[in-house]
């Protein structure tokens, strides 16, 4: 039985907006950042970096594991490019059902010019290597693109496993690392669920190897619309020039590449303590959800998607929206059905978190 209307808290007109992806809560006023005389340089990235890029490319390589990397606009300008830049070598991309969508557009506009491809199950290496295995004859280097870590179904990407498959035919796994990049880090401990740093996937799994190419926006945990491609120098080099992007559009603006070299600092000075108070409040959340029966995905991760029995979440939603709650309805390929979606970022409170928690139980009983 769903309460169908809420009467709000008295002194409580504040809308709590949990749909924003600024994991660690960073954002970037004007007067943070390092001031700029001019917003773009006028000219295509093919003829001259914006001059503070190279300083930020080389500190997120250092952050990621990454023997190079370099920024462009966006993710889908990265992911156009690093297939056609990939499709010299003579590939046949292996796509993980569930990987986003602007890594898929960038890996099908490879197939549609020749390239073979085949869709492979979620986040399942013995299933992969079958696969690559039984086209081995082709003579194709086999390339798996997934994310690095799936919100969906709350897991990371089995990155040495997807290795195995790919290395013996001299491939490379792909990832989308958007979601691990300022999140997941090294040596992950009970009061460090996250790891430290936040350099993502490589530096979560302890790995570095040239077989992993890395396609990450700064947008959700660094709050800033960049993208960065890392992987070895061979790669990105091979990338910058086959690059078509870069000849027929601007690099990033300078001023979101002050964005991005301001995250990094913050990172670097306060990154693991923000963390571990984001890990702290999405403990507080799951366990508050938990104690009212309603389950989710198992894991730390700060998107956190309810499936809240016998009730419509369509609904659920409605009656948090009038009670100044803002959520959202997911409905995911990795595991079907609607789901209440609830992102957690490190600008909350736990007197929202609580707040939260008690309108579910109270609508729901």
């Amino acid at each position: 039985m769903i309460r169908r209307r809420w009467e709000p808290d008295e002194g409580t007109g504040r809308l709590i907006d949990f749909t924003s992806s600024l994991y660690l809560g960073i954002r970037h006023p004007s007067r943070s950042l390092r001031p700029w005389s001019q917003f773009t340089t006028g000219k295509p990235a093919v003829l001259g970096r914006v001059p503070p890029a190279l300083a930020v490319a080389k500190a997120l390589a250092a952050l990621q594991g990454c023997e190079r990397v370099t920024l462009l606009p966006s993710t889908l300008h990265l992911f156009f490019d690093l297939f056609e830049a990939l499709r010299h070598d003579a590939i046949s991309i292996y796509i993980d059902e569930a990987a986003y969508r602007v890594a898929r557009w960038g890996a099908e506009r490879a197939v549609a010019r020749g390239v073979p491809f085949r869709e492979i199950p979620h986040y399942d290496p013995k299933a992969a290597y079958r696969i690559i295995k039984a086209d081995e004859a082709t003579g194709l280097r086999p390339i798996i693109l997934a994310d690095g870590f799936c919100p969906d179904c709350g897991c990371p990407a089995p990155l040495r496993a997807y290795l195995r498959c790919v290395v013996p035919f001299d491939g490379y796994v792909v990832l989308d690392d958007t979601q691990a990049l300022g999140i997941w880090g090294a040596d992950r401990n009970r009061m460090e669920p996250y790891g430290r740093g936040g350099g993502g996937s490589l530096r979560f799994h302890g790995l570095q190897s040239p077989n992993v190419i890395l396609g990450s926006s700064l947008a959700k945990g660094f709050g800033v619309p960049v993208a960065a491609l890392g992987g070895s120098a061979r790669v990105v080099n091979r990338f910058l020039r086959h690059s078509e992007t870069r000849v027929h559009a601007s690099p990033p603006s300078i001023p979101v590449v002050h964005a991005a070299e301001h995250a990094l600092r913050i990172n670097a000075e306060r990154g693991d303590d923000v963390r571990r108070q984001l890990a702290q409040l999405v403990a507080r959340f799951r366990n508050g959800m938990r104690g009212a029966g309603l389950h989710g995905n198992d894991s730390p991760f700060p998107v956190q998607m309810l499936v809240p029995e016998n009730v419509d979440p369509v609904q659920l939603c409605g009656i948090l929206a009038t009670a100044g709650i803002r959520t959202a309805v997911a409905r995911t390929r990795a595991a079907p059905g609607a789901k209440l979606l609830f992102v957690i970022n490190a600008s909350h409170t736990a007197a929202e978190i609580d707040r939260a928690i008690r309108i579910v139980v109270t609508a729901m009983n």
